[in-house]
């Protein structure tokens, strides 16, 4: 899966948020606010990942088990798969 180049992330009042232009404000008229390994996460998929490949990043950078990472990941993917902001 890739980001959908459609959402943009940007820093606003020192947070990181990924904001829909174009069309996808009108399907999405909000924002997701992202910690640090969320803006991490959205970083990578730039070039296509998988979960797996996700978790495994996460597990490097961060100090957590294979299992909490994988957890993070599919919990950082649903609400960007439910607006259309990764595919």
């Amino acid at each position: 899966m890739t980001r959908n180049e459609s959402f943009l992330l940007r820093n606003m009042a020192d947070s990181w948020v990924v904001v829909p232009v174009g069309a996808a404000a009108v399907d999405f008229p909000g924002m997701l606010t992202l910690n640090e390994s969320g803006r991490y996460l959205w970083e990578l998929l730039e070039q296509p990942q998988t979960e797996q490949s996700l978790a495994e990043a996460l597990t490097r950078r961060y100090e957590v088990t294979a299992d909490q990472a994988a957890d993070d990941v599919k919990k950082f993917l649903v609400p960007l798969l439910e607006i259309g902001a990764v595919k």
